[in-house]
């Protein structure tokens, strides 16, 4: 794999630190280089990176013995949100689910939709004290049947996000990576080991969008994708956010969605998401609807079962239907959910035919509330 076409990033100023050395943890995935650099062997951006210098991600740093994670036990903050919202229409519908992330991101989009965390600096950003235990037991305590490693992407953290699924399944708490995929095949068999669910980030269908748009490569993103639906138990669902002019043409979406059917099944559900002007693309319109009930056409037409529009109001296009009778089983306005006609294991009370994804009992509660929580030490 090459490397993406990105500079190094700047040598540190000396004596710069990298945060507390409590938050600090030996890395995985590296080795070292003959002229003194570490190689970060996370993601196939392939950072080279000198003493006293931090990867692009941020995160990941060369503290001149090797490569260190610097944010392990720190957070940019936590919320509980429906799990709707990750979005994931098939997993634990009504639940809510403890939400946090980090700073820093190991992609360059211009279109980030959650750039003042993942294009922050570690220093600004990781205010909370998070240790895996106590997001564990804040999970139990909240009534949160699963945590979300969200709003940047969690494989730059891949050390500290293991160790918080370990501490989670060891109380019954399911996790989810809302992530990008980008990551190198042996980190990839770790991380993912530890996730329950993923909603992964399939930001367009040519090679030209990733390189352009976010200085990175497609195919490690669809064989990340391939990896998950064939070789794990991880729950999978998509997100492809349609940037009008960018990646929402009906030949790219066709051939996204056929690709989707052909090669990870037709029930792994689909979610088209409203873009929204921000960070370096404000001079691109927002999504209109009618381009996101066009690509649920598209991909229903390629035979994806489970297609869903993301940031508008629309009842039908959100709802979850029978593949066997074509009742609706789900019903979701936003992320509330409304009728529903699936037992406890997820069977259709209709007619019987088993819906893909993870349930587990009746339906939550939670609805479409967001609410922000601080952690503290007993």
């Amino acid at each position: 794999m090459t490397e993406s076409p990105l500079p190094e990033p700047p040598l540190a100023k000396p004596g710069f630190p990298f945060g507390d050395p409590a938050n600090q943890v030996p890395a995985r995935y590296w080795h070292a280089l003959a002229d003194g650099r570490v190689q970060c062997d996370l993601c196939p951006r392939l950072c080279k990176i000198h003493p006293g210098q931090r990867g692009l991600c941020f995160l990941r740093a060369n503290d001149g013995a090797g490569l260190v994670l610097t944010s392990h036990g720190r957070s940019s903050g936590f919320c509980i949100d429906p799990v709707e919202k990750k979005p994931l229409a098939h997993f634990l519908p009504g639940t809510p689910i403890l939400s946090f992330g980090s700073a820093g991101c190991n992609l360059t989009c211009k279109f980030c939709q959650n750039w003042d965390i993942s294009k922050a600096r570690a220093v600004d950003r990781l205010n909370g004290e998070a240790t895996p235990e106590m997001i564990a037991e804040a999970a139990v305590q909240l009534g949160c049947r699963s945590v979300a490693f969200t709003y940047n992407d969690p494989v730059i953290m891949l050390e500290y996000a293991v160790d918080v699924a370990r501490a989670c399944h060891a109380r019954g708490v399911r996790t989810v990576a809302v992530t990008a995929g980008y990551i190198l095949p042996e980190a990839r068999a770790e991380f993912f080991a530890h996730m329950d669910a993923a909603n992964v980030d399939l930001k367009a269908f040519t090679e030209d969008f990733y390189h352009d748009l976010a200085t990175a490569h497609l195919e490690p993103v669809l064989d990340t994708l391939r990896y998950l639906v064939h070789e794990t138990a991880c729950w999978v669902e998509i997100t492809t956010l349609l940037i009008p002019g960018k990646n929402d043409g009906e030949a790219e979406l066709t051939e996204l969605s056929q690709w989707v059917a052909r090669e990870l099944g037709r029930e792994v559900p689909i979610h088209f998401s409203a873009f929204h002007p921000d960070y370096k693309m404000r001079d691109i319109p927002a999504t209109p609807p009618q381009t996101l009930r066009r690509a649920r056409e598209i991909a229903l037409a390629a035979g994806l079962r489970h297609v869903y529009v993301g940031n508008v109001h629309d009842v039908e296009a959100d709802s979850t239907y029978c593949t066997g009778c074509g009742a609706r089983v789900i019903e979701r306005d936003w992320y509330q959910l409304g009728a529903y006609g699936l037992d406890d294991i997820g069977h259709c009370r209709n007619c019987g035919t088993p819906m893909a994804g993870v349930f587990d009992g009746p339906p939550g509660t939670w609805g479409r509330k967001r609410q922000t929580i601080t952690l503290r030490r007993a």
